[in-house]
């Protein structure tokens, strides 16, 4: 299978460069999995379409505000500075308490030794490695609060299709609202959709809802670089399965309940667990599950979930899910009828 066989014509306009006026107001696709029937709803219907017993999973990662501009505070090993030209940088993955694998851009101002200032200097880091694709290595000099820094001098990690600078309410919007556990530097989009309201109507149908964490990182951000489907591996990414969870996970599927997963991210994390450890129990562990067509789903029965850009590896998953003919007619029917894509925009119920 090739990568171009998960293609579709999107134009640019229909990307959404801004959230919804108001949470909840998104339109929302609903797709038949077994006979690809689709129909045109809003995500104020989305409860009405769930029924008692359901247990409806989200991930409860928090998006950190990871993009950071620092100016060259020069190379460790040399005794004279120099401080010409500012780097962006994008933290990816924590991979120690002070260490950090981050995206850099332009690269080539961002050398092996040299160190970065931030802000007014109270964040300072040495790069100490290059990745092979681009990808650099920081180490981070101590502060009493890290993550309160980040809170100050960083902006919200606004995907490269959103042509905009973040603004203020980015904060609240590019973040959904039960987002607990940060470590994220994307948000799990589906999410997004979500009120306090919404989830009170839930719960009122007596659907049960559950909690995974899993912190999206550095594979949201590179493009697929091969051309045939089997030859694709992702980056890894911290997960959470909690206990809570772990019990209600283990009584829905003896009890023949749906278990729906809001998110690739919330199917990655069930689905992975149900590979690696058949019966669920709780742990924190690392993924680089990679679904496809012909995965065989052991855990999720329905998904919600954004649309999600051509030839990419979420589309992919959605196409393992929902069936690929069905998922890009379903996309062929959105982009007729005008939905908003991608992080922004519009979602999809499979079921």
């Amino acid at each position: 299978m090739l990568v171009s066989d998960f293609d579709y014509e999107l134009p640019e306009e229909l990307i959404a460069q801004q959230p919804p006026t108001e949470r909840g107001g998104a339109r929302m696709l609903t797709v038949d999995r077994k006979s690809g029937e689709y129909a045109d709803r809003i995500f104020r219907d989305f409860p009405d379409l769930l029924r008692e017993g359901d247990l409806l999973v989200l991930n409860d990662s928090r998006v950190i505000p990871a993009r950071l501009f620092a100016h060259r505070a020069g190379l460790h090993t040399q005794a004279g500075h120099h401080t010409t030209g500012r780097v962006q940088v994008l933290l990816t993955e924590q991979l120690s308490e002070w260490e950090w694998l981050v995206l850099a851009r332009p690269g080539r101002k961002a050398l092996t030794g040299e160190v970065l200032s931030f802000g007014d200097g109270a964040l300072r880091a040495e790069i100490i490695a290059h990745g092979e694709f681009g990808e650099r290595t920081l180490r981070f000099e101590p502060v009493p609060d890290f993550f309160g820094e980040l809170e100050r001098l960083g902006h919200i990690p606004l995907p490269p299709y959103i042509h905009r600078s973040d603004v203020d309410s980015d904060r609240e919007r590019y973040q959904t609202v039960y987002a607990r556990q940060r470590g994220s530097v994307a948000a799990p989009t589906a999410g997004l959709h979500f009120t306090p309201e919404i989830l009170d109507r839930i719960r009122a149908r007596g659907v049960r809802i559950a909690y995974v964490t899993l912190h999206v990182g550095l594979g949201t951000f590179q493009p697929v670089r091969v051309e045939r489907v089997e030859d694709i591996h992702l980056h890894t990414e911290r997960y959470t399965l909690p206990e809570a969870t772990a019990i209600e996970l283990k009584a829905a599927r003896r009890e023949g309940r749906r278990v729906i997963a809001a998110g690739t991210t919330t199917v990655r994390t069930l689905e992975h667990c149900a590979l690696t450890g058949g019966e669920f129990a709780p742990h924190s562990g690392s993924t680089s599950i990679f679904i496809s067509p012909g995965f065989e789903f052991r855990v999720v029965q329905a998904l919600l979930t954004n649309f999600h850009l051509p030839q990419s590896t979420l589309l992919m998953l959605v196409s393992a899910f929902g069936g690929r003919e069905h998922v890009l007619n379903a996309y062929r029917h959105a982009v007729a009828e005008r939905y908003r894509f991608f992080s922004y925009g519009d979602c999809m119920f499979i079921a």
